[in-house]
């Protein structure tokens, strides 16, 4: 659900994860609007800002702070003032990758690590929201999403690339091909080798889809890009 797997433009599960935390962002305005608060919303995506930032893109969120940019508090408070200012309403949204990162800080882990050596991470909108209390003198709402984010029955979009999958999978076994991997490129299904997963990294184009200064999606074309503007 994070789409982070290299060689494939889309991973099971992605359309999903977004469009539940769309709804949710969407839900908590009620909140942050009623209250006159700072909304943090933290989402999954370990070391892929992807989930924060087409989720905020969608949702029309103020700021999405993303695993790949570390951030200044000190100017996301700045920021989030503006937006708080500038909204009718007197709130403002933020939301944040479980992975993102303080400019000089580290990333928020804990337990033990997992087979692959990963622990889990989770707390650093926990954390963020505490430093931009300090620094605005605002209430603040901290959500964090989570598993509520892949919970329950997958959208459309889910289910006819699972089901898609699965059928691809089955033909390559009857034709006994193994040790691939389906995948969708270019928008087109295909199989690559399994072993694809680890010639490289799949994250978020920053110069092409993020604003470093504003913290914010700054999607400058869509013309040639995929439906999900990887």
């Amino acid at each position: 659900m994070d789409n982070d797997v290299y060689g494939t433009d889309y991973c099971i599960g992605f359309s999903t994860a977004v469009t539940r935390s769309v709804n949710f962002l969407h839900q908590l305005r009620t909140s942050a609007g009623s209250h006159e608060r700072i909304a943090v919303v933290e989402l999954f995506g370990r070391n892929s800002g992807e989930t924060s930032l087409i989720s905020s893109y969608l949702a029309g969120v103020d700021r999405a702070l993303i695993s790949e940019v570390h951030f200044d508090p000190e100017k996301l408070a700045r920021l989030v003032m503006q937006d708080k200012r500038n909204n009718p309403s007197n709130y403002a949204m933020v939301t944040i990758s479980e992975g993102a990162q303080m400019i000089g800080g580290k990333i928020v882990e804990y337990g033990q690590a997992d087979a692959y050596g990963h622990k889990k991470l989770g707390g650093i909108g926990e954390l963020a929201g505490e430093v931009l209390k300090n620094l605005t003198g605002q209430h603040i709402i901290y959500q964090q999403l989570s598993y509520l984010m892949r919970s329950g029955a997958p959208d459309s979009l889910d289910l006819m690339v699972s089901l898609n999958y699965a059928n691809m999978a089955m033909s390559l076994i009857m034709e006994k091909k193994f040790g691939r991997m389906m995948a969708m490129r270019n928008g087109l299904y295909t199989n690559v080798p399994i072993s694809i997963i680890t010639e490289g990294l799949k994250r978020v184009d920053v110069a092409e889809l993020y604003d470093l200064e504003q913290y914010r999606p700054k999607v400058r074309h869509v013309d040639g890009k995929p439906m999900f503007l990887y």
